[in-house]
This record gives structure tokens, sequence and C-alpha cells, in this order.
């Protein structure tokens, strides 16, 4: 079973990238995922990620950071920038993203004491 990352404590900050995907390429896209999580991960600032795709290929990546310079770091980071780049080419048929200061995080059922 899935679990949501923990909440963290405020303030933070929510990365929601938000995509339609084409319905090919499936073992590539997959690949390079794996690759970008495990890369995210070892980057400072990183606290966590929730994602989801539906089978209309609509998705929704929600990481969680730090700080602002956390996102800026990866979003210019040297392994991910050409990953972005195949996205655009090769995966996505459209995407957004918004970037949200997070000011309350809590969870059902709260954490054993």
């Amino acid at each position: 079973m899935a679990t949501p990352v923990p909440p963290y404590e405020p303030p933070y900050y929510a990365v929601i990238f938000t995509s339609v995907r084409h319905d090919d390429d499936h073992e590539a896209y997959a690949a390079a995922a794996k690759r970008m999580l495990a890369l995210a991960t070892e980057q400072p600032g990183f606290l966590g990620v929730d994602s989801a795709r539906g089978a209309d290929g609509l998705g929704i990546t929600v990481s969680y950071w730090r700080d602002r310079a956390s996102i800026e770091a990866w979003r210019t980071h040297a392994a991910h920038l050409p990953i972005q780049e195949t996205g655009r080419r090769r995966w996505y048929d459209m995407f957004s993203v918004h970037i949200a200061q997070v000011e309350r995080s809590y969870r059902y059922p709260p954490p054993a004491p």
C-alpha cells in the first residue's frame, strides 16, 4: 500500500508538477523517473515526493523542499536539465508547475506518541 509522505514542520515548499503524458515509451520514461527520484533524494533540502498518474495520462507529482534555493538548485541541476528537455520533446503533451509555500501540515490518523 502506498503512503503519502509525512508532514514536515512548516514552512517548507511544495512543487506541484501536473502533466499529460503520451501513451508510449513507458520503459524509458520509467527509467528516467527512477533515476531522477534517486538523484532528487540526494539533494540538500529535498523532503519527499508524492506522485500519481491516471490511466488517461494525467499525472500529478508533488515534491517537497525545505526552501526556494533547494528548488532552484534542483531545477538547474546538470543531470536534471537534459531529462527536462527529453520530457518536453518525447513524453509530455503538456505540463504545468506550481510552487507553493506550505504553512500548515498534518495527517490522519495522527502518529502515535
